[in-house]
């Protein structure tokens, strides 16, 4: 059966970066079909439209999408995108690996972000021209099903720790968001409960505090929307940098992945980007997909290029991001 992969390159490093992915997919014994599409800024400039619905119905019938990263309307890209794959949850792995030299080397921890309301919700207004409001929704059924999620991911030895008697923390804030993170905080929580996984809870800012400093009390994290992606960059600097951080946004029948990287305008279009997160994120795909032997052999395989090289400059190399992917498919 051919799994149909829809390619967003985005702006930036994007165009570098997923190129590199779909190289290393390419090379393996997988039976793809790789369609492309437009989205990000550069396609705003030549259509109007930063994510034409001719992408967005494409994503939206595929099996999976990788997609790179988009600029200026990255709002306008990628909540969008979301919402073609129905994805419910954000996975954000953030692992340092032995051969990176990394400020806490100790770090293995995977975020599990809910991923359609919170903050991102897009409910903003101007009210007037020194007042604006940003409404912030939450609601039962969505935490509900990300904590069913968590479950099944820490039963299942999804985990850092690969034991799902770990279980997860719950990072909120509800001390003072008593309605919203209390909702969330309570509703998680509930779920854990009923299906016997242990649970712990933090204040986000304890947590944010508490990560840099022992990162390795902590596994499996479930996060309201805003605080996951915060708190996740945050552990990216104890790992080596954002060059190195995978995601997934998952959906029940589909799902599309990303690096947790921006478009780098400093360094795009010098071919020296860093592939390991696009790499990393096309693992990701595979596993969704079923191809789990294939996916933990590219992340095998990317291990051994970090520890062996060669590496891109942001790890004290200098080699090309081709050299790399190429190294990475030549270990395949």
């Amino acid at each position: 059966m051919t799994d149909e992969i829809v390619v967003i390159e985005g702006d930036g490093i994007g165009r570098e970066v997923v190129p590199a992915a779909v190289d290393v997919l390419e090379s393996l014994d997988v039976d793809f079909e790789f369609v492309a599409a437009e989205a990000g800024d550069a396609t705003r400039d030549a259509t109007g439209e930063a994510l034409p619905d001719e992408t967005y119905d494409l994503v939206a019938d595929a099996d999976a999408t990788l997609f790179g990263a988009a600029g200026e309307t990255a709002a306008d890209v990628i909540l969008p995108l979301r919402e073609a794959v129905d994805s419910f949850v954000n996975v954000r792995p953030a692992k340092a690996f032995p051969s990176v030299d990394a400020l806490r080397p100790e770090t293995d921890v995977v975020f599990l972000r809910e991923n359609t309301e919170g903050v991102y919700s897009g409910h903003e207004d101007r009210l007037s021209e020194g007042l604006s409001t940003l409404t912030r929704v939450v609601t039962s059924s969505a935490s509900r099903e990300l904590a069913e999620y968590a479950c099944d991911f820490v039963e299942e030895g999804r985990g850092p720790a690969g034991n799902p008697d770990e279980g997860f923390t719950i990072a909120h804030k509800a001390n003072v968001m008593r309605e919203t993170d209390g909702r969330f905080r309570d509703e998680v929580a509930a779920v854990a409960d009923e299906r016997g996984v242990d649970a712990d809870e933090e204040l986000m800012d304890a947590f944010a505090t508490k990560l840099p400093l022992d990162p390795g009390q902590y596994g499996v994290v479930v996060c309201p929307n805003l605080a996951g992606d915060v708190l996740s960059d945050l552990a990216a600097g104890l790992v080596g940098g954002l060059g190195l951080l995978p995601s997934a946004n998952v959906g029940h029948d589909n799902g599309l992945f990303e690096p947790v990287h921006g478009t780098a305008p400093d360094i795009a279009g010098e071919g020296v980007a860093n592939p390991t997160a696009a790499v990393l994120s096309a693992a990701m795909l595979l596993e969704y997909l079923g191809h789990v032997d294939e996916g933990q052999r590219v992340r095998d395989a990317v291990e051994g290029v970090l520890s062996d090289g060669p590496r891109t400059g942001d790890l004290g190399g200098s080699a090309t991001t081709d050299e790399v992917t190429a190294a990475i498919v030549d270990r395949l």
